[in-house]
């Protein structure tokens, strides 16, 4: 048998190509034949939104690491150079698939109606329609910019589509110039054009190429070649030094805008000198800077054509229901102080009717006196601000800890704050050198026994439109540690002093999560015995923390069953002869996106459940503010419960990975298995409402029968 050493390179997988793996078995979504055609559509949209994320984050920061010559090797032994060579293969292969199910895909929808045309397939006298749609409505809003002595090479923000034109101003000479035409897609301007009253769409970026000569009238266009740039996003400061750190965060985004570019991406066919003098423009002096694309740039614009209105097409509709439990008391403090703790499970139980709904009572409860938040990211169609500035106005005492470093909800978060200010909440901006992820609302209520602390607890954001997307759980509670614990947190948060804070039940980190975590591994395998044998199972996002992942290793070497449920990067490799047979890791890929974190922990029959904000990543343990809380109501043990076991049963949807770092899609084995875990969770949503529902018209009929008795 193998005898591991636990600092053996190859005990531990590479952040950026398990997360790259994980994008490949999202692809897999667009491949499977069983995923309705219209959502296909949408994971094909999703991967390539991904993977423009990974270059302006993850590709950006190796860059910079080769270009400072960094020779320290990553924890699974390799250098800087060979992580980006590594990934931008990977990303090619994924490029490809993604290419080759597009036109597949495209094929398949025209059975339904539902086309995407060249120019030249459009009748006359459609595109006559779509020059005067163009005329009227696109041909504004575009500046053509001249490249020549007398104008510079234009700037090109992130992610921009452009056409780079050659022209020849006369008939008489065989002189050329170019010019360069941004696409304006986006802010309300769709990248799909509609061609009459059908499902049938012209690209906008050819609807520009052949009506040029509005843009450029008199003279020739010799060719029309498209090409898009993604810039780093990298471009954090250190705030430590920062004197006003609002400032810094809008410098920060004004730097980003100018950020080098590290990649560019052409379609096939572009002149190999126009290519050149493009990359030499834009500082690309590696082959690898230019991606060369058969089919169609900026994919991530299928998400128009992905949200089209043909339900047969797409998966059956899903509406988030009202909690059980929450939905027939007629005041959210009552209900939590005399039937809680509750939890909440979103997508599949209502935002609005339980987070939203805390939110607006405790603004409209006159004896709600304070409300103390953290808000990471929100959206428009949100109502928490709205609520909390309605608090504000109504009189209580508001404060919000904003995250302004939430990474590309900078601009939106820095509105929030202003306009929270201006409604007089006091706003914060967490502890200097960290960023604030915690998911926590802490209301104080003045009951008839005095003041009481009511407690939101959540493993997603506060924002309305994720909510239907993600899976998240939540913990609404009013217990007395935890509303203690909370109140040390905001102080913290809102000081940044640390001496003597000290909790009863909340883990926060950086202080004190990371150590908690492996205290409690550590625990688990001193109690494993032949017995009573150890069972840790971690439900989360990442595991990339080294130090947790050698503790586990340590943990199963010794015989403790470690179960990790990893919806991408897991630096972790199960299977592995003398150290980690006693372990499985799986990956869960939906119609939604698995986001909730569960920590569990067998604990000698003395089970210990737990959620929180927090994955197993430097990051989350280190160099952020973020609260896990333990679940201690029975009730809500076994709820818990029923979910780790719906994913760790689940051969639908479930990947499990093999002692390479590969995965293998489990495949159902009986027609019961074909459904996966998120699908089990929306009926056992659906049945937990017909119960509640069943129990109040039972619960009226005998109230009936007892006025009547009354009566009588």
């Amino acid at each position: 048998m193998t005898q591991w050493d636990l600092n053996d390179p190859r005990l531990y997988l590479n952040r950026e190509l398990t997360w790259l793996e994980f994008n490949k078995r999202v692809l897999y979504q667009a491949e499977d034949r069983r995923t309705p055609l219209l959502e296909r559509v949408k994971f094909l949209a999703i991967v390539s939104s991904n993977l423009d994320e990974f270059f302006m984050k993850r590709i950006g920061g190796l860059m910079q690491q080769v270009g400072a010559c960094m020779a320290k090797l990553s924890v699974d032994g390799r250098t800087a150079q060979q992580q980006l060579a590594e990934s931008l293969a990977k990303v090619r292969e994924i490029e490809q698939r993604k290419e080759g199910l597009l036109f597949g895909v495209l094929d398949e929808l025209k059975a339904h109606e539902i086309r995407l045309l060249h120019y030249e397939d459009m009748s006359e006298e459609q595109a006559s329609r779509i020059r005067d749609h163009f005329f009227i409505n696109i041909y504004p809003l575009m500046t053509p910019q001249s490249i020549d002595p007398a104008h510079p090479f234009p700037f090109l923000s992130n992610l921009s589509f452009n056409l780079l034109v050659t022209v020849r101003i006369s008939d008489k000479s065989d002189k050329t110039s170019l010019t360069r035409i941004k696409i304006p897609v986006g802010g309300g301007v769709p990248r799909f054009v509609r061609v009459g009253d059908a499902n049938h769409f012209v690209t906008l970026e050819e609807v520009v190429a052949h009506n040029l000569d509005m843009l450029l009238p008199e003279v020739e266009v010799v060719s029309v070649e498209m090409f898009r740039v993604t810039r780093n996003a990298n471009t954090e400061r250190n705030e430590e030094h920062a004197e006003d750190l609002l400032s810094m965060i809008e410098s920060e985004l004004r730097e980003r805008r100018f950020a080098p570019i590290v990649r560019m991406e052409i379609l096939k066919g572009m002149d190999p000198v126009r290519r050149g003098m493009l990359a030499a423009e834009l500082g690309l002096v590696e082959e690898r800077d230019v991606s060369e694309v058969d089919c169609m740039l900026a994919m991530r614009d299928l998400f128009e054509i992905a949200a089209l209105s043909q339900p047969d097409l797409h998966d059956p509709p899903h509406e988030p229901l009202d909690h059980a439990e929450l939905r027939r008391a007629q005041n959210i403090f009552h209900n939590i102080r005399d039937n809680g703790p509750f939890l909440l499970q979103h997508p599949y139980e209502s935002f609005a009717n339980t987070v939203e709904r805390f939110l607006r009572e405790a603004a409209e409860d006159p004896k709600v006196r304070a409300i103390k938040m953290t808000l990471y990211r929100t959206s428009g169609e949100s109502r928490v601000v709205d609520y909390l500035v309605r608090a504000a106005r109504n009189g209580k005492q508001v404060a919000v800890v904003v995250e302004l470093k939430a990474r590309f909800d900078e601009a939106a978060n820095i509105r929030w704050a202003s306009r929270m200010e201006e409604a007089g909440i006091h706003v914060t901006y967490g502890v200097v050198g960290l960023k604030t992820h915690s998911k926590i609302i802490l209301v104080l209520r003045q009951d008839y026994n005095g003041l009481q602390r009511y407690l939101h607890i959540g493993t997603g954001n506060y924002h309305a439109g994720t909510a239907r997307l993600y899976c998240d759980l939540g913990l609404l509670t009013n217990d007395m540690a935890l509303g203690q614990d909370a109140t040390e947190l905001f102080n913290y948060l809102t000081t940044g002093y640390t001496p003597q804070r000290s909790y009863k039940k909340l883990l926060p980190s950086p202080k004190i999560l990371k150590k908690a975590l492996l205290k409690k591994i550590e625990r688990e395998r001193k109690l494993h015995a032949p017995d009573k044998p150890g069972l840790i199972q971690f439900k989360m996002n990442a595991l990339e923390d080294v130090d947790i992942t050698r503790a586990l290793y340590e943990a199963a070497r010794d015989g403790v069953q470690v179960d990790l449920i990893v919806r991408d990067t897991c630096r972790f490799r199960p299977g592995l002869p003398g150290i980690s047979e006693h372990a499985r890791v799986l990956s869960v890929v939906g119609r939604f996106l698995e986001h909730a974190r569960i920590y569990y922990f067998q604990n000698g029959g003395e089970e210990e459940y737990f959620i929180g904000s927090a994955d197993c990543m430097i990051r989350n343990l280190e160099s952020r503010v973020e609260v896990v809380t333990p679940v201690e109501n029975p009730k809500l043990r076994v709820f818990l419960r029923e979910q780790l076991d719906a994913q760790l049963n689940d051969y639908r949807s479930a990947w499990a990975m093999q002692p390479d770092g590969t995965y293998v899609q489990r495949t159902p084995r009986s027609t019961e298995e074909e459904t996966g875990c998120q699908q089990r969770m929306i009926a056992q949503a659906e049945k937990r409402l017909k119960k509640a529902e069943k129990e109040v018209k039972m619960l009226g009929k005998s109230k009936k029968v007892s006025s009547r008795r009354n009566l009588r």
